[in-house]
């Protein structure tokens, strides 16, 4: 090997551990918010995103919001999904994806047979909270779910299913209590 290609061989490798740290330490940080439908990795997304607000203003439902300049400029202005508060509604068309000129948000390929929803967040049934496993009937949650086969009912029991469930969390919407018995999370980053 000469001089020349070990040099390259060593900045190469560098750039690439000096990536992947940057990568690691962005998706740790990230599990802090939820990103819009569609967000590619962390580092990705911020590396397109422009800040423009534009899926923030084509939501109809007004779930996706800026996150605050106090979080750090690497993030100030990027959207975020208001899931402790609302449900997000996947709608049809995509409203926030298609706004997304940068394509930091990408429609998720899928077949058109079997169309894949994106998944956004993890959703949790608090059975400490939750009326039916206390005693008393409730069902507020029964109709919320918009993906079949995510909520599933046992013994008149509310459950999430993970690998159906894609975090929407329109179930947390409908619960009637004031300390939900829905927990939403972002994804480990692991």
């Amino acid at each position: 090997m000469d001089r020349r290609a070990f040099f390259q061989r060593s900045m190469n490798k560098a750039t690439h551990a000096v990536a992947k740290g940057a990568d690691t330490y962005l998706r740790n940080r990230a599990t802090h918010w939820i990103r819009p439908p569609g967000a590619q990795g962390e580092l990705d997304f911020l590396l397109n995103c422009t800040r423009c607000g534009e899926c923030a203003d084509a939501c109809p439902h007004q779930v996706i919001f800026p996150l605050s300049a106090r979080l750090g400029a690497q993030v100030a202005g990027t959207p975020a999904m208001d899931l402790l508060n609302k449900g997000f509604h996947l709608c049809k068309d995509w409203p926030c994806i298609a706004a997304c000129e940068p394509g930091a948000l990408e429609q998720p390929q899928s077949p058109p047979a079997a169309p894949t929803l994106p998944r956004m967040a993890v959703a949790r049934v608090n059975i400490q909270a939750c009326l039916p496993y206390s005693g008393p009937e409730c069902g507020a949650c029964a109709s919320s779910c918009p993906v079949p086969g995510a909520m599933l009912w046992e013994q008149e029991k509310p459950r999430i299913d993970p690998d159906q469930c894609t975090g929407c969390a329109m179930c947390r919407e409908a619960c009637i209590l004031d300390t939900k018995a829905i927990e939403i999370s972002s994804f480990d980053p692991c």
